[in-house]
């Protein structure tokens, strides 16, 4: 499959995503859902808490940190962050019977407990889940979203961190402004996760996938390293996690993450090696924004995902791990 046809494969795909009618009719559980179920299953941990905790245990069994994520679209409307919020906690209250409890960081959106309606609501709710979590030894890590929303981010993070030893905030290495945030976010003291960045942002915000943000990214990590902080890197990039190795980055508290059901035996060899390692798997019912998202970002997985359909026996959680 050459680089074109990967770009316009992954375009066509992200454009499904983004298209409020097939997503209308994924939640109201026509034969798309049932459809793509299979093979999403793949990405997907489980739909419920209590199946997702059981299922991570597995992994945590094998050797591996885990992340845990309530997968949802933004929300606008306050009973529905309150229905999420309800999730973290159950998901929170779960966590030591199935011995996951400091070997688990919850992560999830602003924009999906508050931040779209009211910043403080979404640090009111943020701020009862991080307390939640830290009664049962888990950490929060909050994602990034999209240029607009950085500044209130980071703003609840900055007032949250001051008082929660628990919590941690995700940088994109692509954004123009983040070695500048990352001055600030390093005298916290508390964990940042560093990823490349996925959203598509106009060149004098952002960088474009280039070896220029190759380069970024290993001088904010290198930084990161120097500063002595906890410090995840979150990417599926061989060549750029070949580059943290050899110029000692993955070392003392480092540790490199990736999504669950993406290049797992890669993670797998890693771990081998003696790196630390961290899962991050996403469970509920809204999964489809998520199942899509992966296919884009490596098209020839589509390819995959029919023959999962085809055999739905070559899905077994954990196996490649």
């Amino acid at each position: 499959m050459n680089n074109e046809i990967k770009t316009l494969a992954a375009a066509a795909l992200k454009g499904f995503a983004a298209n409020p009618q097939y997503s209308q009719r994924f939640r109201q559980g026509t034969a798309l859902r049932e459809w793509l179920q299979v093979p999403a299953s793949r990405y997907i941990v489980a739909g419920d808490a209590g199946t997702a905790v059981d299922r991570m245990r597995l992994l945590a069994g094998k050797g591996y940190e885990v992340g845990l994520e309530y997968v949802g679209e933004n929300v606008t409307d306050r009973d529905e962050v309150r229905r999420i919020e309800a999730q973290y906690l159950q998901l929170i209250d779960l966590l030591p019977h199935g011995g996951l409890g400091r070997r688990t960081e919850l992560n999830f959106d602003l924009s999906n407990v508050g931040l779209l309606i009211a910043p403080d609501l979404a640090c009111e709710v943020t701020g009862r889940i991080v307390a939640a979590a830290d009664e049962k030894g888990a950490f929060v890590t909050l994602s990034m979203e999209r240029f607009p929303m950085v500044d209130d981010i980071l703003s609840v993070f900055h007032r949250l961190a001051a008082s929660h030893a628990n919590i941690g905030i995700t940088l994109q290495a692509y954004l123009h402004r983040t070695p500048d945030d990352l001055d600030a976010v390093l005298r916290t003291g508390r964990k940042i996760r560093l990823v490349k960045g996925v959203y598509d942002e106009i060149p004098e915000r952002a960088l474009p996938r280039s070896p220029a943000l190759d380069d970024r990214y290993a001088e904010l990590a290198r930084r990161m390293t120097d500063a002595g902080i906890d410090r995840s890197f979150a990417t599926q990039d061989p060549a750029l996690i070949e580059r943290l190795m050899r110029d000692g980055l993955l070392a003392d508290r480092a540790e490199i993450e990736m999504l669950h059901g993406v290049q797992p035996t890669r993670l797998r060899d890693l771990r081998r090696d003696g790196v630390k390692c961290r899962v991050y798997g996403t469970f509920g019912d809204n999964w489809y924004l998520h199942f899509l998202h992966r296919l884009a970002e490596a098209p020839e997985t589509v390819l995959q995902a029919l023959a999962d359909i085809h055999d739905p026996s070559r899905i077994v959680f954990g196996g490649e791990y």
